[in-house]
């Protein structure tokens, strides 16, 4: 009842973001390859007349990439985004979206002049309230059609190079399904053929940008949406778990007694319909997921295949991972040894750092281990459990940079697989973000993690402050013996002074030795009267 009336009483509230703007998704936006859309404030496009932006040129980089993907001119998100525009608006200050009416990461209020820093808590932290208004976000996330933005149902080809639109209306919390199935679909080469080895957000250097990106956005179309302006998504510790212990109707949904497979009738995520998952089926038919629903949400967390995940990461992984110095090596994919970042993703071993093709740990670990929605790349957003497992991966990540302290060249400028080099535009978002944007502290963009600031106050608490504690009682006494000690210093250098100047009178007067030779005596006058 509580989560029914929380949806109803939320229901007011409708806006979104994500990929394609509908106000870009017209023939003639995309024939003359311009998304500038009119801020509603003053109702110029990008909010010139504000100064908050301006339409103008996208600049690619122009770095070579690595040899993953041998083609070129096959795929839309090539060089994203200009296959569909080649020019947007571009923000100034602290101004941020599609038509430069948001504020950037960390800014509020209505110039975007106020900074902020929320905190992601730990999922079984939040009070029984606070949990279910968060289910409350997802199920009208799930109902909300975005008012803002459309999804494609075709390439830029099928939509007749854009004389002929192909787009479809899309709920909030599917949009950024779609995403994720859309960054990381196989290309299409026409008649039967496909190409997999690519994939523009997993795999590579930009897996932790781009899902860092991606959580940030879902979190703030949801604070849109609700009207929260304190929202954060809860993030899952799964470290030395035993089981899926968020795998209850109190939290993301129990199992069906009926068909393990199935949620449990008692958790509304059981009503869900998932989309984005008949990939075989797309690319027999050489099409895009068009979100039509496809059936319910699988799960049956544990009844995985063994031999590829034997167990859920430990602690010690995490710990064995932040020890990697490097972020990124040998050939940037899957493949790469002692990477951080193909570690914490799975690819590689977190005992010995290397790549390892047999196995599944890390990141990739927790998605086997759902062994249904989860476990397929391009469907697993389908499944919330999703956003409390990121938020926990992107929280070692930020852990990871704290420690290290990178530069921001330190990620790849060049020869990264196709999408993952620096100043590459993340597919598929509009407004335009870069990989090495997001490669700074959690911070930096407005944003923090409990456990990371308890970490900070241990310090604090086991070291510092009792040190100041123990200063602080024995203040009375470093005064005293201060002034002692100075005291003391007063009167040595007094008879110091004193005794210096009885011993240049002395050699003034020629009390000297009486076997002291000539040379001897000279060089000693020489020296008395400097």
């Amino acid at each position: 009842m509580l989560l029914a009336a929380l949806c109803c009483l939320l229901w007011s509230f409708r806006t979104s973001a994500g990929h394609f703007p509908r106000a870009c998704a017209s023939s003639k936006s995309l024939m003359e390859k311009e998304c500038c859309p009119a801020w509603t404030g003053d109702s110029s496009p990008c909010g010139q007349l504000s100064g908050r932006g301006a339409c103008q040129d996208i600049t690619l980089s122009k770095a070579p990439l690595g040899p993953q993907y041998p083609f070129t001119g096959m795929d839309d998100r090539e060089a994203w985004p200009s296959v569909f525009y080649n020019r947007t608006c571009q923000c100034f200050g602290n101004f941020m979206g599609f038509n430069c009416g948001n504020c950037k990461f960390g800014f509020w209020g209505p110039n975007c002049t106020e900074k902020r820093l929320l905190v992601r808590r730990n999922i079984f932290d939040l009070s029984v309230p606070e949990k279910n208004k968060f289910l409350a976000y997802l199920t009208l996330a799930k109902h909300t059609i975005s008012p803002d933005y459309v999804i494609p149902i075709g390439t830029y080809g099928q939509m007749n190079n854009g004389s002929t639109p192909m787009f479809n209306d899309i709920n909030v919390y599917d949009l950024f399904v779609w995403m994720h199935y859309y960054v990381s679909r196989d290309t299409l080469l026409g008649g039967s053929e496909i190409w997999k080895d690519i994939d523009f957000a997993h795999e590579a250097p930009g897996f932790l940008p781009w899902h860092r990106l991606f959580l940030l956005l879902w979190e703030q179309e949801i604070q849109k949406l609700t009207g929260d302006e304190n929202f954060t998504i809860p993030y899952w510790d799964w470290r030395d778990a035993k089981s899926c212990d968020i795998c209850t109707d109190e939290y993301m949904g129990g199992h069906n007694p009926a068909n393990p497979n199935l949620l449990s009738p008692a958790s509304f995520f059981s009503s869900w319909q998932i989309i984005c998952t008949r990939l075989e089926e797309y690319n027999s038919r050489q099409a895009l997921c068009d979100g039509t629903p496809e059936g319910p949400l699988l799960r049956n967390p544990g009844n995985h295949d063994k031999a590829r995940t034997p167990r859920l990461p430990s602690s010690a992984d995490v710990e064995f991972c932040l020890s990697l110095t490097q972020y990124e090596s040998d050939s940037m994919d899957k493949a790469a040894n002692f990477s951080f970042r193909n570690t914490l993703e799975g690819f590689a071993s977190p005992l010995t750092g290397i790549a390892d093709a047999s196995q599944s740990s890390m990141h990739n670990a927790l998605h086997i281990y759902m062994n249904g929605t989860m476990s397929q790349v391009q469907g697993s957003a389908n499944d919330p459990i999703f956003l409390l497992h990121h938020a926990f991966v992107d929280s070692i990540f930020e852990q990871w940079l704290r420690r290290h302290h990178p530069l921001q060249e330190v990620y790849p400028e060049a020869n990264a697989p196709i999408g993952h080099n620096r100043e590459s535009y993340m597919v598929p978002f509009i407004p335009l973000y870069r990989n090495g944007d997001f490669f700074i502290s959690s911070r930096d963009l407005g944003y923090d993690y409990s456990n990371l600031q308890d970490s900070e106050r241990d310090i604090f608490q086991d070291y510092i402050k009792p040190f100041l504690e123990q200063a602080s009682r024995i203040w009375p006494w470093l005064i005293g013996a201060a002034v002692v000690g100075s005291v003391l210093t007063a009167v040595l250098g007094r008879l110091t002074s004193l005794l210096c100047r009885r011993k240049r009178k002395q050699l003034r007067e020629e009390r000297q030795p009486l076997l002291m030779e000539k040379e001897d005596y000279h060089s000693l006058l020489y020296q008395t009267h400097v």
